[in-house]
């Protein structure tokens, strides 16, 4: 099962279990958040978009802080003695993926139960 998400302007192709850095979260570490912009469901060769996935949610846990490797900014202008060299480290936030929960109450994926059907004073179920 996997999920496409939606974090800090950038899509994030997510699992359970899997580690992900994701743009800086103002959140403290072991903090848990929810991220209900899903923009894709799939499982099972089963794959949710737009209106299905109305109650999809993810859930992680915050890892950690940190900043990413440095890179150079380098302008140049030929032939004009200009030149200026910035570098720069992009902050970012670690995450855990703990669990991916399925989309509108109509649609069933891998682990949800299927919902308690009343006919004629009856229960049926999974």
């Amino acid at each position: 099962m996997y999920a496409v998400i939606e974090t800090g302007g950038k899509q994030y192709k997510v699992e359970e279990g899997a580690r992900l850095r994701v743009e800086k979260l103002d959140l403290p570490e072991g903090e848990k958040v929810i991220f209900d912009r899903v923009l894709l469901l799939s499982d099972q060769g089963k794959v949710l978009t737009g209106a299905e996935l109305a109650e999809a949610r993810v859930e992680a846990t915050v890892l950690g802080h940190g900043k990413g490797k440095k890179i150079i900014v380098f302008k140049y202008k030929p032939k004009k003695g200009y030149r200026r060299k910035r570098g720069h480290r992009q902050l970012f936030t670690e995450l855990r993926i703990d669990k991916i929960h399925g989309g509108s109450p109509g649609s069933r994926l891998k682990g949800e139960k299927e919902p308690v059907k009343k006919e004629g004073g009856e229960a049926t179920g999974a």
